[in-house]
C-alpha cells in the first residue's frame, strides 16, 4: 500500500509548484484535486497541463466560492506564492485541514542531500553556480526550488542527483515544519517584499527561518556581517568586501585564514558580490568532500546568467559588463559597489517616479562618467553632472560608442540601467542584447 493510498489532497496553486506537488502526492497514493482563484482565461496553460495528466482542477468563481467541510481532505498542499493567511487557505484550516507548504511536502518525501540558499539578492546566481560545481566535480546536481524546476518536481521526477542546490524564498520558508538542509547558506539580507510582509521585521523572520531546524552536524555558510541567527549548526563565514571571515576574496585570489586557495583569473563572473556567490559555492563543496583546487576549474567553465553583470568582452584593455538586469536602484547600486577600478556606467531608462538622489554618494565613490539614456537621461545628467562628467546619448548604440571614446584602458564600462527598459524596449533582455551587439561591433 503506498504511503497516502486512500487520502484526498488539496493542492493550492495551478502552477508549477502546484503541478510537481500534485504529481508527488498522486505517486504515493492521493487523490488530488487543484484549486486556483485566478482567472481560468489566464491560467489556461497551466490548466491544460494538469488536464493533459489527469488532474482535477477548480478554478476561478468555482475556487472563490468552495466550501470545505471536516473530513473532506486529509492535507493542503500551498503553493509559494498562496499566503497561508489568504481567503481560500483559510477554508481549508478552519476545516481542520493540515495545511504544509509545497516545499515541505517534497522534504518530506526527498531522500537526496540539499544544499538550501537565501538571500534578498543573488540567490539563483548562487543556485545554478553551485549545481554547475557539483555536476562539474562528478557529482551530478541541479538547481531547483524557488529557481526553476520545484522540489516536488524533481522529487517526482526519479532522476538521480548526488546533491540538490534548492533556492529557498521567504515564501517557501513561512511554512516550513521540519524542513532541514545539511548545508545552508545566507548570501545577504535587504528590505524587500514589503507588500507582502507587514515590516522588514517580519521578512527578516521568514529568511531566518531557513536555520530553525539546524543540528550541531550542519553547517550553515552566512556573510560576514550578517546579524542572524543559525541555529545550532557550524558557522562558517564569508566575505569579499573587507570584512574579517573564514573564507575571503581579495586582490583576485580567495583565501582561507589567510591562506591563498587559489586566482580568479579565467572567471567569467564579474564583481565582488559574484566572489562572495563562489565562496559560498567553495564552502559547500567542501562540506560535501570537493577539493578547492577541483571547484576553481570547475568554476572557471560556468558561464555567469546574460544580463547580470555579465562580462560581454575585454576590448583595448577595457572591461564591458553587461547588467541590464538591474532594474531598480538597489540592483545598480550593488553592481558598481561591486566593481574594482573606475567605471563609466550607462544608465536610464523608463520614468518611474524613482529617487535617484540616494545613489549620489556610490556615483561619486566608484563611477568616473557617466552616459545617460531614454526617458530618464536628462534628469540622469541633472542630477549627477556636478559629480561626475555626464552625456546624454540617443541610442544604446551611441551610448556605448560614447562610453568607448571617453574611456581609457583599465577602465569597465558598465550597463546597469536601474529602471525598466520599457521606454526603448520590449524587456531587459532586449536591451541587454542590443548592448552586446553594440559591444562587439566596437573595433
Amino acid at each position: 500500500m503506498s504511503l497516502f493510498t486512500g487520502q484526498h489532497f488539496a493542492i493550492l496553486g495551478a502552477g508549477r509548484s502546484g503541478l510537481g506537488a500534485a504529481r508527488l502526492a498522486r505517486m504515493n497514493g492521493a487523490e488530488v484535486t487543484v484549486f486556483d482563484e485566478g482567472d481560468p482565461q489566464k491560467l489556461s496553460t497551466a490548466i491544460a497541463k494538469l488536464d493533459a495528466e489527469n488532474f482535477r482542477s477548480v478554478t476561478g468563481d468555482a475556487a472563490k466560492a468552495l466550501q470545505v467541510s471536516d473530513g473532506d481532505f486529509q492535507l493542503v498542499i500551498v503553493s509559494p506564492g498562496i499566503d497561508e493567511s489568504w481567503p481560500l487557505p483559510q477554508k481549508f484550516t478552519q476545516a481542520g485541514v493540515p495545511l504544509v507548504g509545497e516545499t515541505e511536502f517534497a522534504f518530506t518525501l526527498n531522500h537526496t542531500p540539499l544544499v538550501a540558499i537565501t538571500g534578498t539578492n543573488g540567490k539563483s546566481t548562487c543556485t545554478e553556480l553551485i549545481a554547475h560545481l557539483f555536476t562539474a566535480c562528478g557529482r551530478p546536481s541541479v538547481p531547483c526550488g524557488n529557481h526553476g524546476i520545484s522540489l516536488s518536481e524533481i522529487t517526482a521526477s526519479g532522476e538521480h542527483y548526488d546533491v540538490l542546490a534548492l533556492e529557498v524564498s521567504s515564501f517557501q520558508l513561512e511554512t516550513i515544519r521540519t524542513f532541514r538542509a545539511g548545508v545552508n547558506i545566507w548570501l545577504n539580507f535587504a528590505p524587500d517584499h514589503l507588500d507582502r510582509y507587514p515590516d522588514e521585521a517580519a521578512y527578516f523572520i521568514a529568511k531566518q527561518r531557513i536555520f530553525m531546524n539546524a543540528m550541531p552536524e550542519d553547517v550553515a555558510i552566512v556573510r560576514a556581517g550578517e546579524s542572524v541567527h543559525t541555529g545550532a549548526a557550524q558557522r562558517i563565514t564569508f566575505s569579499a568586501f573587507g570584512a574579517a571571515a573564514d573564507y575571503t576574496f581579495a586582490d583576485g585570489s580567495f583565501f582561507h585564514q589567510g591562506q591563498c586557495l587559489g586566482s580568479a583569473e579565467g572567471i567569467r563572473l564579474r564583481g565582488r558580490h559574484n566572489m562572495e556567490n563562489i565562496l559560498a559555492a567553495m564552502i559547500a563543496g567542501q562540506a560535501h568532500g570537493l577539493g578547492f583546487e577541483e571547484m576553481l576549474k570547475a568554476i572557471a567553465t560556468y558561464e555567469p546568467p546574460t544580463h547580470r553583470c555579465e562580462l560581454v568582452r575585454c576590448w583595448q584593455g577595457r572591461e564591458f559588463i553587461n547588467d541590464s538586469k538591474a532594474t531598480n536602484l538597489h540592483a545598480l547600486e550593488a553592481c558598481i559597489a561591486s566593481l574594482d577600478g573606475p567605471i563609466i556606467l550607462i544608465a536610464g531608462g523608463k520614468e518611474k517616479g524613482l529617487d535617484y538622489t540616494a545613489l549620489r554618494a556610490s556615483i561619486q565613490d566608484h563611477v568616473k562618467g557617466m552616459v545617460c539614456i531614454g526617458e530618464i537621461g536628462p534628469a540622469l545628467a541633472k542630477t549627477f553632472g556636478d559629480l561626475v562628467p555626464c552625456s546624454i546619448a540617443a541610442t544604446l548604440e551611441d551610448a556605448v560608442a560614447d562610453a568607448a571614446a571617453r574611456s581609457v584602458a583599465g577602465d569597465s564600462i558598465v550597463l546597469s540601467p536601474g529602471t525598466s527598459s520599457f521606454d526603448m524596449f520590449t524587456g531587459y533582455a532586449q536591451r541587454g542584447e542590443v548592448y552586446r551587439r553594440a559591444v562587439m561591433a566596437l573595433g
